[in-house]
């Protein structure tokens, strides 16, 4: 299935990429511009659509793979290692402007060039994260859009009581090793009283540390989750979504394709939007501006994705307010 699939694309790219790099030296001379892209969180279908995504938006810009723009796409899985090879990589083929997504991928690629401008499609907390000095002022080479807002923990919350009124105790699986993840947390507990909810932290690391913290917490009655977002609980989706069933836990995930594998509701940023925007700032680069000069961009679009034979399963009844 999807490893399968992923491969099959990541094949198509780079297949069409063998015959590039003659094109791309006869048409130097003509203006063929650079563009490496680095998709540092990446998720088949997710990974895919985000390129398409930002693809589109430099075309309806006027910039044609393969007429005046040459792009590198390379996927680093949510896996560091991979993020700092292929940073490396990119870094190495000194494109006219950087594309990337994920901390790990921001991170190497910033400490490999000062130079290069990156443009993050989404960065959970670039200020926090050391990755801008402001979001008005980015300071370096390095600015783009950010994809959270800390508010939208008690958005979550609201969502989980909405669905499943009779929660009264949240389990907020995070990863405590992410900024990000306090940030949210913290919203998350500041709502808590006003929801009459109690938090517990649950760790996402391996799978088997997930499935003990998950089927613990499941064992007192009123129980509910939130997912928090980040590389781990990406890739461990399935397993979480199918641990949410397994312990008939009302679940909250931060983006829709918790909910194509079966997770029960999402409300999150449209990220497939913010690669799409991410192309305007390409664009303005690769006119002549300077990203120091571009403030950090926050979401504007929201979505909310409700699996009804999910809700049907838990025997919950789906509230219009949220259809």
């Amino acid at each position: 299935g999807e490893a399968m699939r992923r491969r099959d694309f990541i094949k198509a790219i780079m297949g069409s990429a063998a015959g590039w790099p003659c094109v791309v030296h006869a048409q130097t001379s003509e203006g063929m511009r650079r563009v490496a892209v680095l998709i540092g969180v990446a998720d088949d279908p997710q990974g895919r659509a985000r390129f398409v995504a930002f693809r589109d938006g430099m075309e309806s810009l006027g910039w044609i793979e393969g007429r005046n723009v040459h792009f590198e796409v390379r996927f680093a899985e949510g896996r560091p290692e991979f993020s700092l090879s292929y940073a490396s990589e990119i870094v190495a083929l000194s494109p006219d402007v950087i594309v990337a997504n994920g901390v790990a991928a921001i991170r190497a690629l910033q400490q490999l060039t000062k130079t290069i401008p990156i443009v993050f499609a989404q960065a959970v907390d670039p200020v926090n994260a050391g990755f801008v000095e402001s979001l008005a002022r980015p300071g370096g080479n390095t600015t783009g859009f950010t994809s959270v807002d800390y508010s939208i923990g008690t958005k979550w919350l609201e969502t989980l009581k909405e669905i499943a009124p009779k929660v009264n105790r949240v389990g907020v699986l995070r990863d405590p090793t992410i900024p990000a993840g306090s940030g949210q947390l913290g919203a998350i507990q500041g709502a808590a009283g006003v929801f009459g909810t109690t938090i517990t932290a649950l760790d996402v690391r391996e799978p088997d540390i997930i499935d003990r913290a998950i089927s613990t917490f499941a064992r007192e009655p009123n129980g509910g989750m939130i997912v928090l977002a980040n590389p781990l609980s990406t890739v461990h989706r399935e397993l979480i979504v199918r641990l949410a069933a397994r312990a008939k836990l009302p679940t909250v995930y931060p983006y829709r394709f918790f909910v194509t594998s079966g997770g029960l509701i999402s409300y999150g940023i449209d990220n497939t939007d913010l690669w799409r925007r991410s192309a305007s700032y390409v664009d303005r680069i690769l006119k002549g501006e300077k990203p120091s000069d571009l403030p950090v961009q926050e979401p504007t679009k929201y979505e909310l994705v409700i699996n009804l034979k999910t809700a049907k399963a838990l025997g919950l009844t789906v509230p219009p307010t949220l259809l």
